[in-house]
């Protein structure tokens, strides 16, 4: 990355400083001057005539003088045409480098590498033309229109630049923010996926040892809640337990596994491609359960109940997801 650095920030500051300073004493100084050039001359005598004989006869000298108008300069406070041209042209050109020691300190501040852009920003002509200008204050203002005109082009192919750093600066912060976005979308759902990953894997181990008796026959339970349908929902219901889930939350499985699947370990669904009893998507991603996931309901639902551990923390928190935006 190519960028001003802290050393040239400072000396540019230090140098718009010291020329602030100088124009200020300058132009302070126009303002007071006045060129004011008055000539006069007046031939003697004085008296209204005076004769003077000569060869040619009697001669009057009359007395006149004459004026001449004072040369025009530039004033700070001026509304005339060249002051207020002047003015302009200084005002710009101190906005101006304003502008590029800052997009310059920003470039440096952030860090970030904006390729092959060119981040420098050259303002010797610039510095040099405002230099000048602010010199000839105590010139003929007539002089004056020509050298602002250049403090003018200057300025304007500093703001060009820096524009054009700004932009770049822009364009690298809106990428660097994109990136940091998705690394933290991929930790996030790495992070999911993990938490789903061991939950299956601590139900699994959980509903192997309590033996294939509890695998195919659901335990005792009080009356009114939900009576396990089939084999599917048999397994699941063991391996509840597991996971520190109470019969409260078979109920929200029954209701969410039903709007999903019917409990059907091989249902597809076209549109999505989700599989199976809890219609994972891809249905691939039961895989971490067991390498049977295709035909095998008890580790589709080991998997399963993993997720909603890990997604949201019980059938019930699912369930209710589900009812709000559709899906699980």
């Amino acid at each position: 990355m190519r960028s001003t650095s802290a050393d040239a920030l400072t000396r540019r500051s230090r140098r718009a400083h010291r020329r602030a300073q100088r124009r200020v004493g300058i132009v302070a100084a126009a303002a007071t001057f006045s060129l004011i050039a008055v000539a006069g001359v007046t031939a003697l005598p004085t008296s209204e005539a005076e004769a003077s004989t000569s060869s040619f006869g009697d001669i009057t000298l009359a007395s006149f003088s004459t004026t001449v108008e004072p040369t025009p300069v530039v004033s700070l406070s001026g509304t005339d045409e060249i002051s207020t041209a002047v003015r302009t042209a200084l005002a710009d050109a101190d906005a101006a480098l304003e502008a590029s020691v800052e997009v310059s300190s920003q470039v440096e501040a952030s860090g970030l590498d904006l390729g092959d852009a060119e981040t420098d920003i050259d303002t010797d002509a610039l510095e040099d033309a405002a230099e000048r200008l602010t010199a000839s204050l105590d010139l003929p203002a007539p002089l004056l229109p020509g050298i602002a005109e250049q403090v003018s082009d200057a300025v304007s192919a500093v703001e060009k630049r820096v524009d054009a750093v700004r932009t770049d600066l822009e364009a690298a912060q809106k990428a660097e923010a994109e990136r940091l976005a998705a690394e933290a979308e991929a930790q996030r759902i790495a992070e999911e996926e993990a938490a789903a990953a061991a939950a299956a894997a601590e139900a699994a181990e959980a509903a192997t040892s309590t033996g294939s008796s509890s695998a195919s026959a659901a335990p005792s339970r009080p009356a009114g809640v939900y009576t396990p349908a089939g084999d599917a929902q048999s397994i699941a219901y063991g391996m509840l337990g597991g996971y520190g889930w109470g019969d409260d939350q078979f109920g929200c499985l029954v209701e969410l596994w039903n709007k999903e699947s019917g409990w059907n370990s091989q249902a597809y669904n076209a549109s999505s491609g989700a599989y199976g009893i809890p219609q994972a998507l891809p249905g691939s991603k039961m895989a971490s359960a067991g390498a049977d996931w295709e035909t095998n309901a008890a580790t589709q639902i080991s998997w399963g109940l993993g997720y909603i551990a890990g997604r949201y923390g019980s059938p019930c928190g699912a369930w209710q997801h589900s009812q709000s935006v559709g899906w699980y």
